[in-house]
């Protein structure tokens, strides 16, 4: 993954960009391999990225990415998998690259299509784009919201980042706590989209755009799921033919999220859905595929048995972390830092491990 952060505002521009690098630094651990920043001071913008090198190894992948002709530019967190098709196609309408990155084709694809191009791709994805020509700033989420994206607005300027402590990063967000949102946490034990902590601070929804254009924004659904009359008829009759098209769907879709240029693993937790992942990855490699799980001393609480198990039939070069108590205490004091804002679930103890274990083991 990858860290984006930006301002667009009609004042104190000298104060936002002095603080845009501190804000982009917080998003550090979203991309550890290289940073960026592009300012344009006569329309009060700054654009910043944390890089995870993923696709495209080299600096030519380094993000803000402008277009051949500077008319755009581009921060994006994320991965479109059906890059290579969509890249074909621009080659043959005329447009030329000069990198191997997803990136380079969201800005082609954006400058063909415009708003349209986010019905092609396919991919979990947010960016922020800005169109020097029509001094407007893109905001686009994927269609299930997989990658995070919030934004800060009030009349005259907009503020996005990845995470909420980048917004907290720039020097004039004035982190005023929504008080409306309490009784949604105290209810969910989280604050659900569009709300968030602060005021007039919302999580852009999943398959949402917004333009910032002039001083005012607009946010708009592009995609949504298509609903289906009671009446259509049941494409697949028989219990074989579903079953051998739901494999053909789960092994494009597995197959789709391993193009990388960097190794690749999977959390396997013993369970069917990990495990029919971790099958279809090891189906589609060459090599045993890299799983982890994540175990518990306490027999109750414990899968890691059975991922080993799955892991064995598999095939799969496997390594199990257990996490101990004292382990699950000590991240306690620090979810606060890494939510940046209120979240209650117990999930948020594995999550953190997991991801951490080989720099904590």
């Amino acid at each position: 993954m990858c860290g984006i952060v930006g301002f667009m505002a009609n004042t104190n521009f000298d104060r936002l960009r002095n603080s845009l690098p501190e804000a982009t630094s917080k998003l550090v651990h979203r991309g550890p391999n290289d940073s960026g920043l592009f300012f344009d001071e006569n329309h009060g913008l700054g654009l910043g990225h944390r890089r995870l090198s993923v696709i495209d190894l080299s600096d030519a992948g380094r993000q803000p990415m402008a277009s051949q002709d500077g008319r755009f530019q581009i921060v994006y967190n994320g991965e479109v998998y059906n890059f290579k098709e969509i890249r074909k196609t621009l080659e043959d309408l005329g447009h030329v690259f000069r990198t191997d990155t997803d990136t380079e084709v969201i800005l082609n694809a954006y400058r063909q299509w415009g708003i349209d191009c986010l019905k092609r791709f396919a991919g979990m994805f947010s960016l922020g784009l800005w169109d020097e020509t029509k001094e407007c700033l893109f905001l686009a989420r994927d269609r299930l919201g997989i990658k995070p994206l919030f934004y800060y607005h009030t009349p005259g300027s907009l503020f996005f980042a990845s995470e909420l402590k980048a917004l907290m990063g720039l020097s004039t967000f004035p982190r005023d706590l929504d008080h409306d949102a309490i009784p949604l946490f105290l209810h969910y034990q989280y604050i659900p989209a569009p709300r968030t902590i602060f005021k007039n601070t919302f999580k852009l929804l999943p398959g949402h755009f917004a333009r910032f254009r002039k001083g005012s924004l607009e946010v708009k659904s592009y995609w949504t799921l298509p609903e289906r009359s009671a009446n259509a008829p049941i494409p697949l009759q028989r219990e074989e033919d579903a079953l051998e098209e739901l494999d053909r769907l789960l092994t494009i879709a597995v197959s789709d999220r391993l193009i990388s240029d960097v190794p690749l693993g999977g959390l396997l937790s013993g369970g069917i859905d990990s495990s029919i992942v971790a099958a279809l990855m090891q189906k589609a490699s060459n090599a045993p595929v890299k799983t982890f799980s994540i175990g518990f001393n306490e027999p109750g609480f414990n899968e890691a048995p059975w991922a080993a198990k799955v892991a064995e039939h598999l095939k799969t070069d496997h390594t199990a972390f257990y996490v101990t108590a004292k382990d699950a205490l000590a991240v306690i004091p620090r979810l606060p830092e890494i939510y940046d804002e209120p979240f209650a679930d117990s999930s948020a103890v594995p999550t953190f491990w997991f991801p951490n274990w080989p720099v904590l083991a």
